[in-house]
């Protein structure tokens, strides 16, 4: 299926099937200030190519999408898990950003086994409530809290992705604690309070980290097996509400940016740019031409979701001109 993203006109242009060796042909004339990528769905599965060269001197002649078979045993690990705890606000609650690195090594496509089942679950510490999904690789919709678990029930191709998610310690809790099923993850806790300790088996005190322009003390290590990863807090001061509001409004960007990127395997340059164009052409698919089968309030969440993604996509494609 051949898409395309323009200021005007989104959605899909025009739909083939492919021959048995794989290959398709689409001719289309381009519209200058729209982008165009391809989808193609296999053995269930949506798959995206990146934007479609349309400029005289590219050609799109090499264009190739990868498309998996899938499996419900593909092996898909959690290689680090970065938690930042902020200080607490008016009513006591503290808010954690929490930042997973997920791989899947294999070259299936890992799908849930069935309609009830999730297709991977991660631990959340105990005793957290809420869940808000922050920048990630999968849709908000594709992410869940079930009691003290993260579900993922959207399907994850080969290679790696990462999940961001926020929720809240009660004013209530002295302490949260987060098993580590998985040894070998990567751990790094940053906490705002100086009177924050962290104890767990295979972590450590480190150095600081200035975020934002606001401190924070780092624990850092690999986890163990079996082990598990406590956070005692201290009591309540307060903190100004703004001070709490910024991790949602930028820290969130600090830890897949610069900031963080050191902590963090670097990923492409393009990754972040192909992930929304692929995040908006998912949106298309399900929602594009079907207003009258959509309920109002679902029809303007989809507006309001395309749009959000639509401009952080235009912010993104200005940032790349400008490094070159």
């Amino acid at each position: 299926m051949l898409h395309q993203v323009g200021p005007d006109t989104q959605g899909p242009l025009d739909s083939i099937r492919s021959d048995g060796r794989g290959q398709f042909h689409f001719s289309f004339r381009p519209d200058s200030g729209t982008f165009y990528l391809l989808s193609a769905q296999y053995a269930g599965v949506e798959y995206f190519s990146p934007p479609v060269p349309t400029r005289v001197t590219q050609s799109a002649s090499g264009l190739r999408i990868v498309v998996y078979d899938t499996s419900s045993k593909a092996p898909v690990s959690l290689e680090a898990r970065h938690l930042v705890v902020t200080r607490p606000a008016e009513d006591g609650s503290r808010s954690v950003l929490d930042l997973m690195v997920l791989r899947n090594d294999s070259r299936l496509t890992r799908v849930p086994p069935d309609s009830v089942r999730p297709n991977w679950l991660g631990l959340l510490p105990r005793g957290t409530i809420g869940l808000e999904v922050a920048e990630s690789d999968f849709s908000r919709e594709a992410l869940a809290r079930r009691g003290d678990s993260l579900i993922l029930l959207a399907p994850f191709a080969p290679g790696e992705k990462q999940i961001t998610v926020q929720y809240l310690i009660p004013s209530d809790h002295k302490s949260v604690q987060l098993p580590l099923a998985a040894a070998g993850t990567s751990i790094n806790v940053l906490a705002e309070e100086a009177e924050v300790r962290v104890d767990g088996s295979g972590v450590a005190l480190a150095d600081s980290q200035v975020l934002q322009g606001r401190t924070f003390h780092r624990w850092t290590g690999r986890a163990q097996s079996g082990a598990v990863l406590r956070i005692d807090l201290p009591g309540t001061g307060r903190a100004p509400t703004w001070l709490v509001v910024l991790p949602v409004a930028a820290l969130t960007l600090v830890l897949i940016g610069a900031g963080w990127r050191s902590l963090v395997r670097p990923r492409p340059e393009a990754t972040e740019t192909g992930v929304l164009i692929d995040a908006i052409a998912a949106l298309d698919i399900r929602y594009a031409g079907r207003q009258g089968e959509t309920s109002p309030a679902e029809w303007d969440s989809y507006l309001a979701e395309r749009a959000r993604i639509k401009a952080r996509l235009e912010a993104s494609l200005a940032a790349g001109r400008r490094s070159q």
